[in-house]
C-alpha cells in the first residue's frame, strides 16, 4: 500500500511540474504578439544612424545596446528586411571598435520596436533577450528609435535618428 501511495505521489509531482513549465514557455513565446506589418514595411531597407541625442550628453556616456558608447553608433549602417524580420547592423565610427552583427527585429502593435542582436554562432530563435524602443517620426526618409534609460534614478530618453541610405 505504501508503494502505491509513493508512486502516485511521484506521478502527481511529475505531471504538475510538466504542466507548469509548459504554460510558462507558451506565455513567453513571441509568436503570440501581433505585429504592426505596415510600419515594418515602411522601415524595410537600408538606413544610416545619423545622430544620437539625450539630455546630459555632455556629462554622461550611454552604452547603447550593451555594445559601445552611443556616439560609436553615429554613421552605423542598418539593414531591415521586413518579410523575415532579420537584418544587420554595422558600426564603423573611426575612433570605435568596428562591429557587425545580424539582428532580428519587429514592431509590435503598441508601436514598440523589438531588437535582438544575434551573437556569432547563435541561432536567432535562441536569443532570449533584446531591447524595446519606441518608433517615432516615421517618414519615407527618416525615423527615430527612442530608448528609455535610468540616470541617477531618473528616466531619460535616448533618441537614435535614422536616415534612409541612398
Amino acid at each position: 500500500m505504501k508503494k502505491i501511495i509513493f508512486i502516485c505521489l511521484i506521478a502527481t509531482m511529475l505531471f504538475a511540474c510538466k504542466s507548469a513549465s509548459s504554460t510558462a514557455s507558451t506565455e513567453a513565446t513571441p509568436l503570440s504578439t501581433k505585429l504592426d506589418k505596415s510600419t515594418q514595411v515602411a522601415i524595410k531597407g537600408n538606413w544610416v544612424l545619423t545622430n544620437v541625442s539625450y539630455p546630459g550628453s555632455e556629462y554622461i556616456k550611454v552604452n547603447s545596446f550593451d555594445l559601445a558608447d552611443s556616439k560609436c553608433f553615429i554613421g552605423s549602417t542598418w539593414n531591415f528586411i521586413s518579410n523575415n524580420n532579420k537584418g544587420t547592423m554595422t558600426l564603423t565610427a573611426p575612433s570605435c571598435t568596428a562591429f557587425t552583427s545580424p539582428i532580428v527585429w519587429s514592431i509590435n502593435n503598441q508601436g514598440l520596436f523589438v531588437l535582438k542582436i544575434v551573437e556569432p554562432g547563435t541561432k536567432s530563435k535562441n536569443v532570449k533577450s533584446g531591447y524595446l524602443l519606441k518608433v517615432a517620426g516615421l517618414t519615407d526618409t527618416s525615423f527615430q528609435l527612442i530608448d528609455n534609460i535610468n540616470v541617477g534614478g531618473q528616466a531619460k530618453e535616448v533618441t537614435y535618428q535614422f536616415q534612409r541610405a541612398n
